[in-house]
């Protein structure tokens, strides 16, 4: 069985990639309940399992195979979307659309009772888990899924669709003018001109998901290179970094892993470019952190000293 899109010329001129932290955090929730799926997360696993909220409600939306409820998961409406502006999209999600999606799924008496609250509560439970399992580690996770994305960028300018999608994953099959997804359920469906968003995962790896009508026609795909993400363990808690350096230049150091614009990293660890070029002087000036001309930009990166603090070898 196999989802089946015809995509017209302007579908295929209108592909275009999208990282989600959003989606990376709710598809975790499946990674806690089958660790064994996704053996390779167990360095994070083990990092956070301590400190998780209530999920109980979450994991009813998020079971551990199948479908997903949708409305927690929206395709991301801009490139590089920011987590707090992916929560407020789910809590905008009109109640009338959450029960319609739940139908799909057991149980969630208490969200069906009251939808309005319910909408609220997970949006809720997603922040704090955000907050206290994952916002740390995305800064790595990050930049896993943005290598991808350049590298499946110069495919499409290079060999267009066809080697694009010829390797993407094995479950995707392009024919020249249908996208064939291996699927477990059904459907053919003109896409109208919209296009096809491309977004990879690392905590959805190794699978593919879809998400088509009434949203944006989504590709999830496994992010080349997961085995990578934890060759160093997780990044190390930045508790103790931070009643030395202060926590945003904790952040700052540890986002470094690669290097990076002071706009790019404002991104990763979600502050203003004015706060990260003034922390960068400061570690700069502490001998953690040099800037390096690359034509028009400067790229910042750790110095051994900086790798020393943060607990990375070299």
């Amino acid at each position: 069985m196999a989802i089946e899109w015809v995509l017209t010329a302007e579908d295929v001129a209108r592909i275009r990639f999208a990282f989600s932290p959003l989606w990376e955090l709710v598809a975790s929730v499946r990674t806690l309940q089958d660790p064994a799926r996704q053996s390779i997360h167990l360095p994070w696993i083990k990092a956070v399992r301590t400190r998780l909220p209530d999920l109980s409600e979450l994991v009813e939306l998020v079971p551990r195979e199948g479908y997903i409820a949708d409305f927690i998961t929206p395709p991301p409406d801009t490139p590089l979307p920011d987590f707090r502006e992916e929560l407020a999209r789910v809590r905008r999600t009109p109640p009338e659309q959450a029960i319609a999606e739940i139908e799909k799924l057991p149980g969630l008496e208490r969200f069906r009772a009251d939808p309005v609250a319910g909408v609220q509560r997970v949006a809720d439970t997603l922040e704090t888990y955000w907050q206290g399992c994952f916002a740390e580690y995305w800064p790595r996770i990050y930049s896993l899924l943005e290598r991808d994305v350049l590298r499946r960028s110069r495919q499409l300018a290079e060999g267009g669709a066809q080697e694009l999608f010829g390797s993407l994953d094995p479950a995707v099959v392009w024919t020249g003018e249908r996208l064939l997804i291996d699927r477990p359920h059904c459907n053919r469906e003109a896409l109208g001109g919209e296009g096809v968003l491309l977004v990879p995962s690392a905590f959805y790896w190794p699978a593919v998901a879809v998400m088509s009508m009434p949203y944006q026609a989504t590709v999830i795909y496994p992010v080349q290179g997961v085995g990578t993400l934890w060759e160093q363990g997780p990044p190390p808690a930045p508790d103790a970094l931070a009643s030395l350096i202060g926590r945003s230049r904790a952040q700052i150091l540890l986002a470094l892993g690669e290097p990076a614009t002071t706009s790019s990293l404002a991104r990763r660890v979600e502050l203003t470019p004015g706060a990260v070029s003034q922390h960068l002087a400061v570690l700069t000036g502490s001998g953690l952190t040099v800037g390096i001309r690359d034509g028009k930009r400067v790229l910042y990166r750790r110095t051994s000293m900086g790798n020393a603090l943060s607990g990375v070898p070299g």
